[in-house]
C-alpha cells in the first residue's frame, strides 16, 4: 500500500514569517531551525507563565506538586525518548528508511527533536486552574448566549455571532488555544512572538476538528473528541496542514503522525505523575491503592504482574519515606512499560498512521492498555472528588466567572463611537487593563463584519484569562472586588 504521508513534508522547517537573517559568523557555531524552536519556547512568556498555573491542585502552597511548567517538561522529555526509542527499534515493523541503524544523519533523526518541542507546546493555551477552567469559560458562554440581555445595541448576540463563532466560545479548548497562542506572529511578525515550524505545529494539533464538527469521547476516531482551531485560526490550521502533507480534503485532515506520540507522553505523564502528587498530599495510602488496583484487574495478566511488582518492592519497607521512594521507583519501572507498549505500537501500525486511517490511542490494543486505564481512574477514585479538590475548584470557577462577567461586558462596545451605546467609566477603566498586545492583535484581525469583530473581541478576554496564571487571575479578581 502506498503511503499517504512523508517525512520530509511532517517535520517541515518552514515557519509562518520568515526569520531574520543571522550574522555570517554564527554560522561557525550553527544553530538548527529545531533547535530555535527549543530556545524560542524556553524564553517565551507564554511558557514562563505555566510555572504558576495548576496541573491537579489549584492554588496549592506545597513546592513539590507539580504544575504545568514542571508537568510539560516531563511530557517534553518522555515526548523526545519515545522519538529516540521509534528511530532506534528494532521490531521489524517500520520500513528500512525509517530507521537509523548506520548512525548517518537522516531525517527521521529530526522526529526526537520535534516532540521535545511539542511536549513543551502541549498545555501552552491551558487557561489557570487546570482543566477546570476550560469547563467554566466554556459553560459561561453557554449560559450567557441563551439570554436576551447578553445582546448588542438590543440584539443577542446569539443572533449575530455565526454558529461556528458560538460553538467556538462554547466549547473553549486548551488546544485550539495554543494554536491561537502561535497564530498570533502571523498578525504582528514581531521576533519576539513564538515563531515556529510548521513541523512543530503540526505535531501539536491533537485534534483537526472545528467546533461544529466536535462528536464526544465515545467516537472511535479520535480526531473528533474535542475542536483542534478556532475559526480565527482557520486559515493557520490550513496552511499548516497543507505544509505538513496531513491535508486530505477539506472536509478530513489527518493526524500528524507524531500527535498520537506526544499525546502518548502526556497520558504516561500525568497518569503516574498525579498519583505520585496525590500520594504526597496523603489523599490515599499504598495498601488503598494497591487494593483498588487489583479491584479492577478483570484478569489481566500483565497488570497483575505490575501490581505485584510493587507489592514486591514494598516487602521490607518500614517507614513513610522508604515507601515513597519504592513507589517512586515503581512509576518509573511502570512508565518504562507503557513507553514499551506505546513505541510497539507506532511501529506495528506504522502505515494506518502514515495514511491517515489509525484513529484510536497508541496504547489501545496493547498488554498495558488495562494498567493505564486502572492509573486514570485512580485519580478519579482517590483526588478528584476530594472535599479539599473541590472547594479550590469552587473558588477557581468564581474567579474566572467573575473576571469574564466583567470584561467580557466591558468590550462589547469598546469599539462603539454612537453616545448611547458608549462605554460606561467603569467599563473603560476595566478595557484598560487588557494587555496592549491583546489589543494590538484585535486592530490587525478586525474586518468590517461587525458580528465577526465582537467574537474577536471576545477572543481577546479569553486569551487574556486563560493567559493569566493562578495567582494572577485571584490578586485581580480581589483587587476588583475588593477583598
Amino acid at each position: 500500500m502506498e503511503i499517504r504521508m512523508n517525512w520530509e513534508q511532517l517535520l517541515s522547517t518552514e515557519t509562518q514569517v520568515k526569520r531574520e537573517v543571522e550574522p555570517e559568523d554564527f554560522a561557525k557555531y550553527p544553530m538548527d531551525d529545531l533547535e530555535k524552536d527549543y530556545k524560542a519556547i524556553i524564553s517565551s512568556a507564554a511558557f514562563r507563565r505555566l510555572q504558576d498555573k495548576t496541573q491537579v491542585f489549584p492554588l496549592d502552597k506545597s513546592d513539590f506538586v507539580r504544575t504545568r511548567l514542571t508537568h510539560s517538561l516531563e511530557v517534553s522529555t518522555i515526548a523526545r525518548q519515545l522519538g529516540i526509542m521509534i528511530t532506534r527499534n528494532a521490531t521489524g515493523y517500520l520500513p528500512d528508511d525509517f530507521k537509523n541503524k548506520d548512525g548517518k544523519d537522516k531525517l527521521v533523526e529530526k522526529i526526537p527533536e520535534v516532540l521535545s518541542c511539542a511536549g513543551l507546546l502541549h498545555d501552552l493555551g491551558n487557561p489557570p486552574f487546570g482543566h477546570f477552567g476550560e469547563v467554566v469559560i466554556g459553560d459561561w458562554f453557554k449560559n450567557e448566549f441563551q439570554k436576551e440581555e447578553f445582546c448588542y445595541k438590543k440584539i443577542a448576540i446569539r443572533e449575530l455571532l455565526t454558529e461556528q463563532m458560538q460553538s467556538d466560545l462554547k466549547n473553549f479548548e486548551g488546544n485550539a488555544q495554543a494554536l491561537r497562542i502561535l497564530s498570533k506572529i502571523r498578525n504582528k511578525g514581531k521576533s519576539h512572538e513564538i515563531n515556529l515550524t510548521t513541523g512543530v505545529i503540526g505535531a501539536l494539533i491533537k485534534y483537526p476538528t472545528d467546533s461544529l464538527h466536535v462528536t464526544n469521547k465515545k467516537d472511535p476516531d479520535i480526531r473528533r473528541h474535542k475542536l483542534g482551531y478556532y475559526l480565527a485560526e482557520q486559515e493557520t490550521f490550513e496552511k499548516v496542514s497543507k505544509e505538513t502533507g496531513t491535508w486530505i480534503d477539506e472536509k478530513n485532515v489527518a493526524r500528524h503522525p507524531l500527535t498520537f506520540l506526544m499525546e502518548a507522553a502526556d497520558d504516561i505523564a500525568y497518569s503516574t505523575a498525579d498519583l505520585e502528587d496525590a500520594l504526597k498530599k496523603k489523599m490515599f495510602s499504598l495498601k488503598e491503592f494497591i487494593a483498588y488496583f487489583k479491584g479492577n484487574l478483570e484478569d489481566d495478566e500483565k497488570a497483575q504482574l505490575l501490581i505485584k511488582d510493587l507489592e514486591r518492592r514494598l516487602e521490607n519497607v518500614q517507614d513513610e519515606e522508604s515507601e515513597m521512594i519504592a513507589f517512586q521507583n515503581w512509576m518509573d519501572y511502570a512508565r518504562g512499560w507503557f513507553m514499551y507498549c506505546v513505541t510497539y505500537s507506532f511501529s506495528r501500525n506504522y502505515k494506518s498512521i502514515m495514511n491517515g486511517e489509525f484513529q484510536r490511542e497508541l496504547i489501545q490494543g496493547t498488554f498495558h492498555e488495562k494498567s493505564m486505564k486502572i492509573f486514570k481512574n485512580a485519580m478519579v477514585e482517590f483526588v478528584y472528588e476530594q472535599p479539599e479538590i473541590v472547594k479550590l475548584e469552587l473558588s477557581a470557577k468564581k474567579i474566572i466567572s467573575t473576571l469574564l462577567d466583567d470584561f467580557i461586558y466591558a468590550v462589547i462596545y469598546m469599539d462603539e463611537t454612537e453616545e448611547e451605546y458608549k462605554n460606561h467609566q467603569f467599563q473603560k477603566k476595566l478595557c484598560s487593563l487588557i494587555p496592549d498586545n491583546l489589543k494590538a492583535d484585535y486592530e490587525k484581525a478586525k474586518t468590517n463584519d461587525e458580528g465577526y469583530n465582537l467574537y474577536l473581541r471576545m477572543l481577546m478576554i479569553t486569551d487574556f484569562i486563560s493567559g493569566m496564571t493562578d495567582s494572577y487571575a485571584k490578586n485581580l479578581y480581589q483587587e476588583l472586588n475588593a477583598y
